[in-house]
């Protein structure tokens, strides 16, 4: 197969003719292409039964500025590790830092020992050492690799994984181009976490004047209610484009990286989400999008026009485009700034950047204040009380013999928001939830509806179809289809003000009770929102289904988008036994304390 996939590599060099050359009057300001251009690279790609990988410390180039990296293999992203499902891999990880270093495998069955979190799975890669993971591919599709020690992701280290099926594959394309998309700054990540922690919105440009002026969204009655609680209704991302430049595969928007295709072709795009800190919503303007896959597993064909992709997520899309080149738009959640890059049939190609859409702001539902399709069976009536015909109900369920570790919010009766007094809404009701609201939570959701259905903030009224987690009809259906027995609440706690992020009131740093599961246990999360930012949450060593109406064809995801104000079920089969991380995958939020462990007992040849 002609596959063209392109890549940075630490050295840019070239220039493009005069057709490029005469476009770049159409480019934003920021999106105006200095360098003219790249000559286009293969991107680096390793494979075969042992791998060989080099940590290190490297400098990196964007527009024409250098900075401090961490590079694996002397290139940012890293090389593209291609297998093959069946086979088994020896990947020998070289630390060349003077400090500890990891690789985590996102989204791969692996033994936990092979997983790559400190502290939890492993002890790390020490300094100046080797450390070799080993294990066999149970699976196939796009994945991605990446650190977790400390912050070293945000500089670079990471990579895309992609596994080819053993078999035929149900997805037919003449060629593939791997998407990368992540975010650089050259304030180092410490830096930019510690003015985060003293003043929660220090990287907002948009905020919100005393009398609403940047919002014709809200009523003065809700920008006074946001001023009381001292929440921000345009805090939409910890970190925007005062710190950040947004990359596609280590190339800036000005340098505009460059995918080939021949018309006629279907081409398969692997987009993957490698960002610290950016949801990005993806778009490529006049060119449909086939939606194929995400998290590496076959969905059912959707055509869309965009799609919002949360940290560490990722999607396949099948495209056929016509003999003319195209813009690739990654734009970040808030809109400050979008990452850039070209799809034609020669280089030299390009199309219109279009501007920036108007930044979108928080409303009364990203507050948990909403009531349009709640699932009122959850609201203050405990475990029992959750059948119903909703995404979230559990038909069929013995609800009785459910023990559930934590009750159901309460909230407001049906029949909507009209005439609530918001004024008196006490955002901290301590009885909604079993766990104490101290400092680090300013917020429980009054009312948190199932949003699977919602498109992402700012996307309600693009004009266009945007893909959403209720359109996800799994392609091959769940071997698993049991009743779950339980289900867990979960809330997704923070401060945001503090810049202070936990699971159910906890942070990691305190050492909390795991989330124990019993070997082959089928059991419901559902993760309630109770702050005001979309949560990217990961489970570490599984797949989860998220329950969307779809039966026994409800897509299996390893991360999923939580929305502000609202929760996901997620019916869990706990199969792979060990102690794993569960995570907000917004890294300054994990770094911050978003992270818990879950323990899946017994282990093999361990006693039950």
């Amino acid at each position: 197969m002609d596959q063209l996939i392109g890549r940075r590599s630490l050295l840019k060099a070239g220039a493009l003719g005069a057709a490029g050359l005469g476009m770049s009057g159409l480019f934003p300001a920021w999106a105006q292409n200095g360098t003219h251009g790249l000559v286009r690279k293969e991107m680096p790609t390793l494979s075969g039964e042992e791998i060989r990988l080099h940590v290190a410390e490297g400098m990196f180039t964007v527009d024409g500025r250098a900075g401090h990296a961490i590079t694996i293999n002397g290139t940012i992203p890293a090389p593209l590790i291609r297998l093959r499902e069946g086979q088994n891999v020896r990947l020998v990880v070289e630390n060349t830092l003077a400090e500890d270093t990891s690789i985590h495998w996102h989204g791969l069955i692996v033994p936990f020992q092979m997983d790559g979190v400190p502290g939890i799975s492993f002890p790390g890669i020490r300094a100046r050492s080797t450390f070799t993971y080993e294990f066999p591919l149970r699976q196939s599709g796009t994945y991605w690799y990446h650190s977790h020690s400390g912050l070293q992701e945000q500089v670079g280290h990471y990579g895309p994984m992609i596994i080819d099926p053993v078999g035929a594959d149900p997805v037919a394309y003449d060629r593939e181009h791997v998407i990368v998309l992540s975010d650089w700054s050259f304030l180092h990540p410490h830096q930019i976490f510690s003015r985060l922690k003293q003043e929660g919105g220090f990287f907002n440009r948009q905020r919100e004047t005393l009398l609403g002026r940047r919002s014709e969204s809200l009523s003065r009655e809700d920008r006074q209610m946001f001023a009381r609680m001292r929440m921000d209704p345009s805090d939409i991302s910890d970190v925007t484009e005062a710190a950040y430049t947004l990359l596609i595969n280590g190339h800036s928007p000005r340098e505009n990286w460059t995918g080939l295709f021949r018309p006629g072709e279907r081409v398969r795009l692997r987009i993957i989400n490698a960002a610290a800190q950016t949801t990005f919503n993806f778009r490529i303007p006049g060119l449909p999008m086939t939606f194929v896959a995400t998290d590496g597993i076959n969905m059912r064909p959707v055509e869309v026009e965009e799609v919002q992709i949360g940290n560490a997520e990722t999607y396949d899309f099948i495209v056929e485009p016509r003999d003319q080149a195209y813009t690739i738009v990654a734009e970040s959640i808030d809109r400050s700034a979008m990452a850039r890059a070209t799809l034609a049939p020669r280089m030299g190609m390009v199309a219109a950047v279009p501007p920036l859409r108007q930044r979108p702001t928080l409303n009364m539902e990203d507050m948990g204040m909403g009531m349009g399709g709640m699932d009122h069976a959850a609201m203050g009536h405990g475990a029992g009380a959750t059948a119903g015909t909703s995404p979230g109900a559990m038909a069929g369920m013995d609800h009785g013999a459910m023990a559930q570790a934590s009750p159901a919010p309460s909230g407001a009766q049906a029949g909507g928001m009209a005439g609530m007094d918001h004024s008196n809404m006490n955002m901290r009701d301590e009885s909604k939830v079993d766990f104490p609201v101290g400092v680090g939570v300013d917020m429980i959701a009054p009312n948190p509806t199932d949003r699977t259905g919602h498109p992402g903030i700012g996307l309600e009224n693009v004009g266009h179809r945007v893909l959403t987690y209720r359109d996800m009809v799994q392609l091959v259906p769940n071997r698993d289809t049991r009743t779950p027995t339980r289900r867990i609440d979960i809330h997704l706690t923070g401060n945001m003000e503090r810049f202070m992020w936990s699971m159910d009131g906890e942070q990691l740093s305190e050492n909390p009770e795991p989330y124990r599961f019993a070997r082959d246990e089928r059991v419901r999360l559902r993760l309630i929102n109770d702050t005001m930012m979309t949560h990217p949450m990961h489970l570490h060593g599984h797949f989860f289904e998220i329950v969307n109406g779809h039966g026994a064809s409800q897509p299996m995801k390893h991360t999923v988008k939580v929305m502000p104000g609202g929760f996901v079920d997620l019916d869990l089969t706990a199969d792979a036994p060990g102690d794993w991380a569960f995570h907000c995958h917004l890294l300054y939020h994990m770094h911050a304390g978003m992270m818990r462990v879950v323990t899946v007992r017994p282990l093999d040849g361990e006693a039950a």
